[in-house]
């Protein structure tokens, strides 16, 4: 199933074994979001379970922490990446906070997915990737599938978390389509998984990143090079433990993502696995982004976005050490 069907069934399947899961979101309800996300939870589930709210992101939040302090389990949608901010205080002051403030006492098991990144020619504010801003705050959970099975599985797992989670949707992968197997056993939430084997180089990527990062290693061994493909799948916590493995393997590593190099997700894994892997690096670290500049307007966003020929220009460079 495509990806975004994927998530739909997901909520579905919670809604049907939780009557304490509720969704919650500006057009989530009678229009199905606009993505058709949440298309058909309304007329099957009421009004009461999926709720069509008032634009205003701080209330959406607001409200989804109240009743997840009286029980509830609310999965919220932020409409577009770039919406997210006026919630942000609420995010970071409250829904973070909290389980601390409450010596652990309190819970709030609360899910905002956020579809994000670009790739699908929209205009401002609906094409960002925020997530090192998120991931940087202790006490949230952040994490983006890639594929279907992975949307499915872990918006599951995200809405059993009793600790809130910030679900990336890679927005433009919603009609990529891939097995889904909705009985199958699950691995751990924020594990890293190896999708392709290499022994030359290491590409780690998340969300959107990963179909391309494929696409770079099947470039690449047409050149006779074996690049190994990691999926981080979570950005807080990360499993440094995965990539590490797979670094001493291959003693080299490209980062990629959507969001702009300076301060991103990258950096963090960078500085990390430069200190675990130092003696078997045979090339420093390398980072693929997009720039450090506000998201360009439609025509211009294949110039901002990483593409196949920016990642093996990295390729190529650390190969050359």
């Amino acid at each position: 199933m495509a990806l975004a069907k994927a998530i739909n069934e997901s909520l579905r399947r919670a809604l049907e074994s939780d009557p304490k899961v509720l969704i919650m979101g500006e057009d989530v309800g009678k229009l199905g979001g606009v993505f058709r996300v949440t298309d058909g939870l309304h007329k099957d589930f009421g009004e009461d379970r999926v709720i069509d709210t008032p634009l205003a992101e701080s209330g959406i939040v607001g409200t989804a922490i109240g009743l997840a302090l009286r029980g509830y389990r609310p999965v919220v949608e932020i409409q577009f990446d770039g919406f997210v901010f006026p919630a942000y205080d609420q995010i970071v002051t409250q829904l973070a906070k909290m389980h601390a403030r409450s010596l652990g006492k309190v819970k709030l098991p609360v899910v905002i997915r956020i579809p994000y990144g670009g790739g699908i020619g929209a205009v401002e504010h609906h094409s960002e990737s925020p997530e090192a801003l998120f991931a940087h705050v202790a006490g949230l959970k952040v994490v983006s599938p890639s594929n279907a099975a992975d949307a499915y599985w872990m918006m599951q797992q995200a809405i059993q978390s009793d600790d809130p989670v910030i679900y990336f949707e890679p927005k433009r992968r919603y009609w990529d389509k891939a097995e889904v197997d909705t009985e199958a056993i699950p691995g751990p939430l924020h594990g890293a998984r190896v999708v392709r084997e290499g022994t030359d180089l290491t590409l780690a990527a998340y969300g959107p990143m990963v179909k391309l990062c494929q696409e770079v290693a099947d470039a690449a061994a047409e050149e006779g090079r074996s690049l190994e493909v990691v999926d981080l799948r979570s950005l807080s916590p990360v499993d440094f433990d995965t990539i590490q493995t797979s670094v001493e393997k291959t003693r080299r590593l490209v980062v990629v993502h959507e969001a702009p190099v300076f301060l991103g997700s990258g950096a963090e894994i960078a500085a990390r696995i430069t200190e675990r892997c130092f003696y078997h690096l045979e090339a420093p670290v390398l980072r693929v982004g997009g720039y450090h500049a506000p998201y360009p307007p439609a025509r211009l966003e294949e110039e901002y976005l990483p593409d196949l020929d920016r990642v093996l220009d990295a390729v190529d460079r650390s190969l050359a050490y």
